[in-house]
C-alpha cells in the first residue's frame, strides 16, 4: 500500500481518530432543527459554559458562525471594523456585505494584531452621511499574521476602547484554543471581553465538521433564525457534535505538540538558503515562508515538495504556508525536513 503524503495544507485536513468515530456512531441523535438533538444540546451547552457564556449554536462552518455574529448584530448600511488580514474579511466571499448589507473599515498593521489607538480613526461620525461604525472583529490565533496569538492585556485594551466607542465585539476564534494553550490562558477569559465568539471544531481539534457561535440568550436565538434562512440548519447533527465533543475532551492539550513542530521546521526551512521565515510569528501550528530567489517561484516549491510526498500550500507568488495538526507526528519531522532540502535542491 502507498504510504499517504504528508499534508501541511491546512489543519482542516484531519481525519477523525478511531475513538472519535466511535464516540460519533454512539451518540444518540434527534431533530436539531426542532431543537431535540440530546448531543448537539450538549455540545451547546458545553461550549457555552466552557467559554463562560449563555448560549451557543452549532453550525457547519466557521465562515458560518462569523456570518451569523455579524447579521444578528449589525443592520444593513453598517460597517464592521477589523483587520485587513482577518479571515472575516479576505477569505469570506464578500458575505458580509451580501448577506448583512455590511462594509468593512480596515487595519494594516503588523501580523494582523493592533492597539486601541488603530480603532479610533476608523470610526465614523454619528452623522447622517456615514455609515456607522458598528463591530470590531479580533481574530484569535491570527491566521494572516503567520498564527500569531493575542496576549490578554491586548484583548483587554482593544476591547476596553471598543466597548467605549460603543462598538459590538466579536472575537474569530477559529483556532481560539490553539492561542489558549499559547498564550497560556483559559478559554473563558479570553471570551469576557467579547459579546460573541465563533470557535472550529473541524482544525486543529480534529472533529470532521462543525463549528460554534457563542453569545448571550438573545443574541443566540436571533442567530439561530439567520441560521435557517441562511441554510445552515441540520436535522441529525449530533454524530457530528460528538466529534466536536470528543475533541474539546481529548485534543486540547495536544495541540502542543503541533505548534512545536511549527516550530523546530521552520528553524530548518529558514536555515536553507531559499527561504526567510518571520520565526517570532512562529507561535502555534503553522509557519508562512517567503521565497527570497526571485527564479523560484512557490508554486514550484510545492510541485517539488509534492513530488517528495509532502503536501502545502502556495499563498502568493513568492510565499507558501505550512499548518501542523493531529495528522501530523513527531516521525515526520525528519521527512518534512528532507523534503524542503530535496525540494530545493
Amino acid at each position: 500500500m502507498t504510504t499517504p503524503p504528508i499534508d501541511l495544507r491546512s489543519d482542516t485536513v484531519t481525519q477523525p481518530t478511531d475513538p472519535m468515530r466511535a464516540a460519533m456512531m454512539a451518540a444518540p441523535l434527534g431533530d436539531d432543527v426542532l431543537g431535540d438533538d440530546p448531543t448537539v444540546n450538549a455540545l451547546q451547552d458545553k461550549i457555552a459554559s466552557l467559554l463562560g457564556k449563555e448560549a451557543a449554536l452549532f453550525v457547519p462552518s466557521g465562515t458560518m458562525a462569523n456570518q451569523l455574529a455579524i447579521r444578528a448584530q449589525t443592520s444593513p448600511g453598517d460597517q464592521i471594523i477589523a483587520h485587513a488580514l482577518s479571515h472575516v474579511y479576505e477569505h469570506e466571499t464578500g458575505a458580509a456585505a451580501a448577506l448583512s448589507g455590511c462594509s468593512f473599515a480596515l487595519m494594516h498593521t503588523p501580523r494582523g494584531l493592533f492597539e486601541p489607538d488603530d480603532i479610533d480613526p476608523l470610526i465614523r461620525p454619528h452623522d447622517h452621511h456615514y455609515a456607522q461604525s458598528r463591530m470590531l472583529v479580533v481574530e484569535n490565533t491570527m491566521n494572516g499574521g503567520g498564527g500569531v496569538v493575542w496576549q490578554m492585556d491586548q484583548l483587554r485594551a482593544v476591547t476596553e476602547r471598543a466597548r467605549k466607542r460603543g462598538l459590538i465585539r466579536h472575537l474569530d476564534g477559529a483556532r481560539l484554543f490553539n492561542a489558549c494553550v499559547a498564550g497560556g490562558y483559559a478559554p473563558a477569559d479570553a471570551a469576557q471581553y467579547f459579546d460573541t465568539i465563533s470557535v472550529c471544531f473541524s482544525k486543529g481539534l480534529g472533529a470532521p465538521v462543525g463549528s460554534a457561535l457563542i453569545g448571550n440568550t438573545e443574541t443566540i436565538d436571533r442567530a439561530r433564525h439567520f441560521r435557517k434562512m441562511f441554510g445552515g440548519a441540520m436535522r441529525q447533527a449530533g454524530i457530528l457534535a460528538a466529534a466536536a465533543i470528543y475533541a474539546l475532551d481529548n485534543n486540547i492539550d495536544r495541540l502542543a505538540q503541533d505548534h512545536a513542530a511549527a516550530r523546530t521546521i521552520a528553524q530548518l526551512v529558514n536555515d536553507l538558503p531559499a527561504f526567510e521565515i518571520d520565526l517570532p510569528a512562529v507561535q502555534t501550528n503553522m509557519f508562512y515562508a517567503s521565497i527570497t530567489d526571485p527564479s523560484l517561484a512557490a508554486s514550484s516549491v510545492v510541485g517539488a515538495l509534492e513530488r517528495e510526498d509532502v503536501l502545502i500550500l502556495d499563498t502568493a507568488p513568492s510565499q507558501i504556508r505550512a499548518v501542523f495538526h493531529l495528522g501530523v507526528d513527531a516521525a515526520h519531522t525528519d521527512v518534512i525536513a528532507r523534503a524542503f532540502r530535496t525540494a530545493l535542491a
